[in-house]
């Protein structure tokens, strides 16, 4: 009988011990998800929606995205890349236009309507109609070695880099990352086209 009883005073002994085991395996748990997931959306993506209609047709109002971020750590964008970017005085709002003109490059939109780079004619087929008012780009605007010209796809209902209070040419370090998944509407989901 004196057995017995040593044997339950040794089980309870134990439980203690694997609740402390089970708990400290559930907090190592919930504090990796939470790193990774840290990691995850300051590194390598993020969803966002669009707001708005200033990328019709390519993007439409309430489209759900996944903004991919590494590529630009390896890479420089390239022109037509639907980028991320928070506006002029605006750090937690986000616009989302395609580059048009490169580092180094001189943009200038003409009387017509048409986009010129380095004085010759962009040809392009994302612009939803001829250009009305070119805004800041009436002049030529030479880039620097880190900024960008964007557009939306939607020339004439955007607010972009020819608009130089509010928008302006991004600076690289400013652009957050590369639109890369249209994840709803379900009907549209897919990756997108940039080029």
């Amino acid at each position: 009988m004196e057995e017995k009883q040593n044997k339950n005073i040794g089980a309870t002994e134990e439980e203690p011990l694997n609740l402390k085991k089970e708990i400290m395996s559930w907090i190592f748990y919930i504090l990796f998800v939470v790193v990774l997931t840290y990691l995850i959306i300051h590194f390598v993506g993020q969803r966002t929606v669009v707001d708005g209609r200033s990328m019709e047709n390519t993007l439409h109002d309430g489209d759900n995205l996944i903004v991919e971020k590494l590529s630009y750590r390896f890479g420089a964008p390239k022109r037509f890349d639907i980028i991320v970017f928070p506006p002029k005085g605006s750090p937690k709002d986000h616009y989302i236009k395609r580059i048009i003109g490169l580092p180094g490059e001189t943009v200038q939109i003409d009387k017509d309507g048409n986009i010129l780079i380095n004085g010759e004619i962009l040809e392009e087929n994302y612009g939803k109609e001829t250009i009305q008012n070119p805004g800041a780009a009436a002049e030529p605007i030479t880039l620097g070695d880190d900024e960008y010209f964007v557009l939306g796809d939607n020339r004439n209902n955007s607010r972009d880099s020819r608009d130089a209070d509010h928008v302006g040419l991004v600076k690289r370090e400013d652009i957050t990352g590369r639109a890369w998944v249209r994840i709803w509407p379900l009907s549209d989901m897919g990756v997108l086209k940039h080029q």
